[in-house]
């Protein structure tokens, strides 16, 4: 084994032994090159600053046994930086705030004052007690807060969805000459809408500099404007500035990968926001992506990643895009990032008849019916494993701890994901399966966004049709379309996940061929939206239960042996699948509620009897009654990241005051000309109808004698009627009474996730 060793005090003239060591992982990247066999490249104490990525390409591929490793020498703190120190001339400007100029030619996305990063000016003022985006208001639009910034051009826009599914942000150009802002983006999120109208913030506005620790960044004058906290030496502070997105970068192809090079026990830090770069959709998901992170991995095998501390990046992580095989994500801990931890994504040109927008679908007769991928273009057999991951999402909303798409067999197991605005685990859709989920603990979920869970899925694969009564025609004609993408169940196992915001388990539009056991829910409980062939058995449901959604007939779908708190809550369901049985309920009202269904004929009811729920042990007694529904105990003291050093640092997930509950109380239902309706006030019913928020008048029947049959459909949303905007039935029954000498009514409803009008003629 050969040993090159890089310092601060290095030259890149010297041969990179320790007593006259390199300057840089450049030049031992080069001389590596030229040595046959293992090489260890150790970095000596210190912080190391990147104007560029390091890249690897194909001439950096090592063979089996002859790999090259990273890493600090003897355990030394070795901190690289995608940022550049600076060295400021301090002023007085007013108000307890300090300016200074700045060399021409920097970027200057960020501020770093002794590693701690700053806020940009911003209106409202940061408070970490709000949920959404730490402060928001509706009046950032308004022409009275526009009219206090002189020259808004560099500020941006950030908001919510309008459905709360992620967030947009929006680059300010300037103003119009009615004074309304001029901006470029929202493009965020693959299903377009208009900003949350309460849920936005402004940033990087000179006029809203107010607060301490807060920066403007004048461009124009190469002038940075900053408000010092009382008692910070600011004149002997260190203070950095990002001026790259990405330290480490691995170039490859799927013919010519790079092979075989590992990174370990390295800080990364201070790299480029990307938010405005995200911009890709992935296939008929919610996502889109930016392919790039602080370190981005392209035609890569046998490549690792492993003890490393990603503090405070600016965008993405770990981006797995296109061709990965066999590499790995370890030991790593992985905070305040500034959107995902880690990402793969395939390329859509591996995809058969790939689609990329909801309302897009294929015609049946030219769809490619040739099973699985297309190309091996993309990330499988790569696996997460004992990562502790928290607090991302700092500037980007749609994010994940892991985010999995157009790829195969990728295993996340034993990881800690805490407090994220979305889902801590997402899987866009079913392309192509194979994934383990497992042992992880996932929790504070659905921090900032709403209608997802802490696992969340999608299916709407290459079959997938947007019309529901379309679908259902489709799937029951050729089901043998159902597994054209989905070619391998995905696994969820053994995992321990809380969503105080929505279902610890969300399996949304389409996700199908899925097995989940062994699961702990503490919160949120288990949705399956329509899709087909779920096997859902031996879970622990706490405080909540099953939510079957709008199921397609002869879904396949089983629930079985599971430990339940309450009733279930279906939505929209006909069909119950291919056996709902043999599992265990706190009450016989619940159960009951149940067997009225048609299902659930061999399951129980009583004490579960956990051995310690206090301490988090939700295995049963040998006497509970449980056992004789065919569920079995499985440990409970193995969930989320082993490693002690992480371990003993990673958040404690709260754990639920068991109540015993006997389900949904039956809501008010109304007759409207015929049909029968009730206020849409849940967030099952949200979810199940694609409502942006709880309002409107969900349809439940619409029977051959309502004047609604065969023009409104059951799960319709009434949202107007003759002009009026309808949140309650109330609205509705005040609008009714004036039809005495009405001919016709017009109504606005919301179907298969799109607003649409009708006019009905009542004589």
């Amino acid at each position: 084994m050969r040993q090159l060793y890089v310092s601060k005090t290095g030259s890149d003239l010297n041969p990179g032994t320790i007593v006259r060591p390199l300057a840089t992982i450049e030049r031992a990247k080069m001389l590596a090159r030229q040595i046959k066999g293992r090489v260890n490249v150790y970095l000596r104490k210190g912080d190391y600053y990147f104007s560029n990525p390091v890249v690897f390409d194909q001439q950096d591929s090592r063979k089996k046994g002859w790999e090259v490793s990273y890493m600090p020498y003897a355990n030394e703190s070795v901190v690289l930086k995608g940022s550049t120190p600076l060295k400021l001339q301090w002023q007085p400007f007013k108000g307890g705030i300090r300016k200074a100029k700045v060399p021409p030619g920097l970027l200057f996305d960020q501020l770093f004052i002794n590693n701690i990063q700053q806020r940009m000016a911003r209106y409202p003022n940061f408070n970490p007690a709000i949920r959404h985006f730490g402060g928001y208001a509706a009046d950032v639009l308004d022409p009275k807060r526009i009219s206090i910034w002189k020259n808004p051009a560099g500020g941006y826009i950030h908001s919510l969805h309008s459905g709360e599914w992620g967030g947009f942000s929006f680059q300010i150009t300037g103003k119009d000459d009615k004074g309304a802002l001029t901006m470029i983006g929202g493009y965020q999120n693959n299903r377009p809408s208009a900003m949350h109208k309460q849920i936005r913030f402004a940033e990087n506005l000179f006029e809203e500099l107010d607060t301490a620790g807060e920066y403007y960044f004048d461009k124009a004058d190469q002038t940075l404007y900053y408000f010092p906290p009382a008692g910070l030496d600011l004149v002997n502070s260190l203070v950095e500035s990002p001026q790259t997105e990405s330290l480490f970068e691995f170039r490859g192809t799927v013919s010519a990968p790079v092979t075989n090079i590992h990174l370990s026990g390295f800080q990364l830090t201070q790299t480029l926001r990307t938010f405005m770069k995200n911009k890709e959709p992935l296939l008929r998901s919610d996502w889109t992506i930016y392919r790039g992170g602080a370190v981005t991995l392209e035609g890569a095998a046998g490549c690792t990643i492993k003890n490393c501390y990603f503090n405070s990046v600016g965008g993405n992580a770990i981006v797995f895009t296109n061709y990965n095989r066999n590499n790995e994500v370890s030991a790593c801990r992985i905070d305040r990032a500034g959107s995902s931890a880690v990402i793969f994504a395939g390329d859509p040109g591996a995809v058969r008849s790939p689609l990329f927008r909801y309302e897009e679908f294929n015609d049946l007769a030219a769809i490619d019916k040739t099973p699985g991928p297309k190309t091996d273009n993309y990330p499988s057999d790569c696996l997460v494993y004992n990562n502790l991951i928290e607090y991302i999402g700092q500037t980007e909303k749609q994010v994940a701890g892991v985010e999995i798409s157009m790829a195969m067999n990728i295993v996340v197991r034993h990881n800690t994901i805490d407090n994220v605005p979305r889902a801590g685990i997402n899987i866009s859709e079913g392309t192509w399966g194979g994934h383990v989920i497992e042992g992880n603990d996932v929790f504070n979920t659905v921090l900032e966004t709403g209608d997802h869970g802490a696992f969340n899925s999608w299916g709407r694969d290459r079959f997938w049709h947007p019309d529901r009564p379309k679908m259902d025609s489709i799937v029951a004609v050729h089901p043998e379309l159902i597994l054209l993408d989905m070619i391998r169940p995905n696994v969820i196992r053994n995992n321990r996940f809380r969503c105080d915001h929505g279902w610890d388990i969300d399996l949304d539009d389409g996700s199908g061929n899925y097995q989940i056991y062994n699961n702990v829910l503490l919160n949120g409980g288990l949705k399956l939206r329509e899709g087909f062939y779920r096997k859902v058995f031996n879970n622990v449901i706490l405080n909540n239960s099953f939510h079957p959604h709008v199921w397609f007939k002869n879904s396949k779908d089983s629930f079985r042996s599971n430990i339940v708190s309450s009733a279930y809550f279906p939505i929209g369901i006909s069909d119950w699948g291919n056996g709902i049985d043999s599992n265990f309920f706190n009450d016989a009202r619940s159960l009951q509620k149940a067997q009225a269904n048609g299902t659930d004929a061999n399951s129980r009811y009583g004490d579960p009897m956990f051995i310690d729920a206090a301490t988090g042990d939700y295995r049963v007694s040998s006497r509970s009654a449980a056992l004789h529904t065919g569920f079995r105990n499985f440990p409970m003291d193995r969930f989320g990241v082993l490693l002690p050093r992480l371990r003993a640092i990673a958040q404690k997930v709260t754990l639920p005051v068991l109540s015993g509950s006997e389900g949904p109380k039956a809501d008010q239902i109304y007759d409207f000309l015929g049909a029968k309706v009730k206020n849409l006030n849940t967030l099952g019913e949200r979810s199940a109808t694609g409502m942006d928020t709880e309002r409107g008048v969900l349809l439940l029947t619409v029977p051959r004698t309502s004047l609604l049959y065969g023009k409104l459909s059951p799960n319709d949303v009434i949202l107007e009627f003759n002009g009026r905007e309808v949140n309650n039935y109330s609205d509705l029954q005040q609008e009714k009474m004036n039809l005495q000498l009405s001919h016709q009514i017009s109504l606005s409803f919301f179907r298969n996730q799109q607003l649409q009008k009708i006019q009905i003629a009542l004589k």
